[in-house]
């Protein structure tokens, strides 16, 4: 119900640009500015001050962002507790996802959910976890699913699930032939690692902290953003790689990698994370619990 007009302001004042807002809402960027236009006109003011490739709020954008802020959540949770008086579980979930839980992870869930709540109407954005949980802040998500723990304060957090991460490499490699291996012993060796912001990579990079292996002391040969492309990779033998085993399971059953656990092991666990605030619908809480439950009977499993 909330003004198309606020919701667009909404966005661009959050990323402070119109390029990154227009990819939010799924929006072209000339339908962004004029939705801004259109608003700059009706409050007789400009909302933001444009120059140098950078935008930035005028005082009165601040003061429109606030309320817009508080609009925009009565409106949405009006139109939720409208829904929810039918007494059925129904209407459209935004679901953010790290790369490795979208690929590996989500798919079964959300099959077993739409079986079960035929009327909702789930759509899945993939990205690392640092913007999953930005989205998430931002309202432009209801839920994600993140690598790590939280690291925003405007966002609620619960664990799913424990993942183990191993290292990964072809059966040519000289660390296949190992039944574990220590973070000493990897410096010698070629790695292939996850990107900047990707939850695997905070994790992994804290793991060498705690070990007491320098940052620069390790071989990087290359950086990427697929778990795909990584396993791709390291299956031609250029070099190895840490992975979540839930990634790489049906590739060591086929032979094509091999996966050998870190001494001592590395385990992380998965996240769950919503915006902070006391209302939360029917809708997402039932999907939180529901997917609670499934992940963590996969990873037992």
């Amino acid at each position: 119900m909330a003004d198309r007009r606020l919701q667009v302001f909404h966005a661009v004042a959050k990323h402070l640009s119109f390029t990154k807002a227009a990819d939010a809402l799924f929006m072209t960027q000339p339908a962004v500015t004029f939705q801004i236009k259109q608003l700059e006109e009706h409050c007789s003011t400009r909302l933001f001050d444009r120059g140098h490739g950078h935008i930035s709020l005028t005082p009165a954008g601040e003061l429109v962002l606030d309320y817009a802020e508080r609009i925009l959540s009565l409106s949405a949770e009006l139109d939720t507790r409208l829904k929810e008086m039918t007494g059925e579980v129904a209407g459209a979930l935004l679901i953010g996802a790290s790369t490795t839980i979208a690929e590996y992870m989500l798919p079964q869930v959300l099959g077993e959910f739409a079986s079960r709540y035929p009327k909702v109407l789930s759509r899945l954005f993939v990205a690392n976890s640092e913007i999953v949980e930005h989205r998430v802040a931002e309202h432009t998500l209801d839920i994600g699913f993140i690598e790590t723990a939280s690291h925003l304060a405007s966002v609620a957090s619960d664990v799913c699930c424990e993942d183990e991460l191993q290292v990964v490499c072809a059966p040519s490699h000289p660390l296949a032939a190992l039944k574990s291996v220590s973070a000493k012993q990897l410096p010698q060796h070629p790695f292939i690692s996850r990107e900047p912001g990707s939850g695997t990579r905070e994790v992994t990079d804290n793991y060498f902290d705690t070990q007491g292996v320098a940052h620069d002391s390790l071989k990087v040969v290359m950086e990427l953003g697929s778990p795909e492309a990584l396993k791709g990779l390291v299956a031609t033998g250029l070099g190895f790689a840490i992975m979540s085993r839930a990634t790489v399971a049906k590739d060591v059953r086929f032979g094509q990698v091999v996966a050998v656990p870190l001494a001592p092991r590395l385990l992380r666990t998965m996240s769950v994370v919503y915006p902070r605030e006391k209302f939360r619908s029917r809708l997402t809480n039932t999907f939180i619990e529901f997917a609670k439950q499934r992940l963590k009977a996969a990873a037992s499993a």
